[in-house]
């Protein structure tokens, strides 16, 4: 199975960091988190973008970044999670290489953010509020950039991996047909 580009979008907290890593691994692709290459190459933390040039301050450096790293070969790039706002993103996504959207029922996600510190959007509000408010704008963007959907649940990492391998083998199959 050869697959130049990858990428995971998702709600925050559905793991596309975690099981991004271990997919990359199984692969043989690089790794890249766009939020932490952002923090590279300002020298700085997400939050603090956030404070400093606001939300649309940080979804330019998001799209800039987005725009090269949907060109890298061998790659699998976990998204942010807000990633699928602008339509620059979608198009790049959709184009440019195999989609995996991570998802996860509402109260999972408030299970594994609800004591983040580091998250801008979560900051001082209520978790559960908020993410609805998340899942109800961007869950249909998930969908439309998606090649492949896997609701991640309460399992492991290396599970929703698994269940990925089998998507993409099923993929793979089909686009040889």
């Amino acid at each position: 199975m050869q697959l130049k580009r990858l990428f995971i979008v998702g709600p925050m907290g559905v793991g596309k960091t975690t099981v991004g890593k271990l997919l990359a691994s199984e692969l043989g692709l690089r790794f890249i988190d766009s939020d932490r290459e952002i923090e590279r190459r300002t020298g700085t933390n997400i939050s603090w973008i956030f404070d400093v040039e606001g939300e649309k301050g940080f979804r330019d450096r998001e799209e800039q970044v987005l725009e090269e790293l949907t060109k890298e070969e061998n790659v699998l790039v976990a998204t942010g999670g807000g990633s699928v706002l602008r339509e620059r993103n979608r198009e790049n996504l959709k184009i440019r290489g195999l989609v995996i959207y991570l998802n996860a029922d509402l109260t999972l996600l408030v299970k594994r953010t609800k004591d983040d510190t580091k998250r801008p959007l979560l900051k001082g509000k209520n978790v559960k509020k908020v993410l609805e408010k998340i899942l109800r704008e961007r869950s249909s963007l998930y969908k439309e950039v998606s090649d492949i959907e896997i609701n991640v649940a309460e399992k492991s990492s290396k599970n929703a991996v698994a269940k990925i391998m089998e998507a993409l083998d099923k993929e793979i199959e089909i686009g040889k047909s």
